[in-house]
Order: structure tokens, then sequence, then C-alpha cells
């Protein structure tokens, strides 16, 4: 089978390899659509993530749809978490300290035409949902995950920090919450009218410098009550906790290329903020093909380019330089 193995910096190479062959628990996949993620442009662009790095060659993609042996069109779950652990039992499996997860660290992802996966990760798919809308889930997954820990409330206003796919995803779900007035920003003019086409309100052009001055203008000078912060850049960091209402929450989406997000701790305080971080997401998957299926949540406009898996170094770089929104790659 083919297989694309990322061996350095920017470095991703066609493979021949054996086909696996899946053990007790699991599924043999033939996988069909597979979405390059920002986290996966980290791994491509920095050789790891957090405090993960690149010690092998590894197999990217954990946003990804596919089709079982029986011929089952399936999303997949690409976290496998142990079960057995405190957070396990708890309810939070997307905590685990054991998980295995898809293109991270030493766990092969799904750019291959075959993998096997546990059976228990897989979510069957309709016929209305595209191989790339199935690929998309995953994102919709955290974003919704975001929302659930916002406790978002009819008749509030959002602020969305960062419009790429799971910004633009977060702004449908807010408005489908009930959000009177989402206020978005980005540093790319086309996300920026991403962003107005999901439901914002109002959307502004920034850079790396904070300016919260138009998103209070938005807001008759009050702010917002709760701030998604989905860019992973200080600037967008600073004006999220700038434009939150005092007593508001901020969540923090993104993930930073150099492991660190700073804030004031004397605006936190003052302003009694409660400050959130979502890791990955959990118990997500039923409720985002429902959205989908039933046409609540748009994931196929965000899907802007698609690539066959020999083009997968010209996907990694159009989707490096964020020219449209969503890459995915067609196995």
């Amino acid at each position: 089978m083919k297989v694309l193995r990322l061996h350095g910096l920017r470095d991703v190479r066609l493979h021949e390899e054996p086909k696996p062959v899946s053990a007790q628990g699991q599924a043999l996949l033939k996988i069909t659509s597979v979405g390059i993620c920002g986290s996966d442009l980290h791994w491509f662009a920095e050789q790891g993530i957090g405090d993960a790095h690149l010690t092998a060659p590894l197999v990217l993609g954990h946003e990804f749809a596919a089709v079982t042996e029986t011929g089952e069109r399936v999303a997949v779950e690409p976290a496998i978490p142990c079960g057995k652990c405190e957070y396990c039992l708890r309810g939070h499996p997307n905590l685990c300290p054991d998980v295995r997860f898809a293109g991270h660290g030493g766990v092969d992802g799904a750019l291959r035409e075959f993998m096997a996966w546990d059976e228990s990760c897989l979510f069957p798919i309709p016929d209305t949902i595209s191989n790339e809308d199935g690929a998309m889930l995953e994102p919709l997954g955290v974003a919704i995950h975001a929302v659930d820990l916002a406790h978002l409330k009819a008749g509030m206003t959002v602020g969305v920090f960062g419009c790429g796919p799971i910004g633009l995803l977060i702004i449908q779900l807010a408005k489908l919450s009930g959000a009177t007035n989402i206020v978005a920003t980005d540093k790319l003019p086309h996300r920026v009218e991403a962003a107005k086409a999901c439901g914002a309100q109002h959307a502004f052009l920034t850079d790396d410098q904070p300016n919260v001055s138009p998103i209070l203008a938005a807001t008759l000078k009050r702010g917002v009550d709760v701030a998604f912060e989905v860019a992973g850049g200080q600037g967008a960091v600073e004006d999220a906790f700038a434009a939150v209402v005092p007593g508001g929450k901020v969540i923090l989406v993104g993930i930073p290329s150099d492991d660190k997000t700073v804030f004031s701790a004397g605006v936190a305080r003052r302003k009694g903020l409660t400050i959130k971080l979502v890791r990955r997401m959990k118990h997500t998957y039923p409720r985002a093909i429902e959205m989908v299926s039933k046409g609540l949540v748009d994931v196929r406009s965000l899907v802007t380019h698609c690539f066959p898996l020999e083009q997968a170094a010209q996907a990694f770089d159009v989707a490096e330089r964020r020219v449209g929104l969503k890459v995915v790659i067609n196995i």
C-alpha cells in the first residue's frame, strides 16, 4: 500500500509498505479522506508539537473517514484511551495519560491507503455525508467540545479570535446556541469573509499586534461574554482577555508554536475570569454526525482544496500558506 511519512522538516515522502493486519478488537480500514490540521502543520514545519518530537518517520493524519472491510462508511475517532485510568473512568478520555492518538508521537496516522484501528472508534455515517464531510467531523468535534466548556447561553455575546476551520465551526455552533452578537477576527481577509458567511455579525481584519478597539465598538463598549482564542498567536490571546467582560470566560483552543500562552494575571484576576483550555474532544462524534446530516452545521463549504495522496507535498504547502480554509487529501 502507499504510505506518506514525515521524515524531517517539511520532508514528506511516499513509500510502498505492507498492508496492515488487524488484531482482535480492530477493524481494517480503507482510508478515503484525510484533513490537514493545524497540529499536523506543527509536525510538518516544526518537527513536533508541545513536548512531542519527531524521532522516526511518522504517518500524519487524524481527521479522517474510511470504509470497513464490510463496506460500511465510517468517521474515525483518532484517540484510543486506555479506558482504565482515573480520568477515563470519570468520563474524561481526552485527558487519559496513556492515550494513543493517530499521527502523534510514535503512533502512525491516516495518510496511507489502509490502517488497522480500534472498532470502538468507528462511527457509521449516512450517504448524505461525503468522505470530505466525514473527515471534517473531527475538527467539528473539537469545536463542540470548546463550546461545551463555555456553557453558552441564548442571548450571549461571543468573540472568536482566529477564523480557521475550527474557529468558523465555533461561530456556527455559537449561532446555533443562540448567541445574538458574534464578533470575529483573523489576519487573513478571506477568513474574515468566511466568518461573516458562517454567521458572525461583525468580523475584522487584525494583525499580530493586540487591538481590541473594533471588538469593543461592535459590542457598544461592553465586550464579549465568552472569548474563544482559536489562533494560537499571542495577539489573539491578548485580545481575548481584553475583550471579555468581568466574570466572563476565555476558552483557549489555539496551539502556540512556542508552546507558551501568556496573559496578564492582573487583567484575569481583576475581571474574575474563568479560563479553560481545550484538550481535543470527548463524546462528540454522534452529535457531530447528527448536526451535519441534518444540515445544522455546514462543513462542506470549509473544504476549499482537495489533493490526491501523490500530491501531498503540495497539499501541505497550500495548508501551511493558509491559502484557503481546509485542505483535504483524498486517498
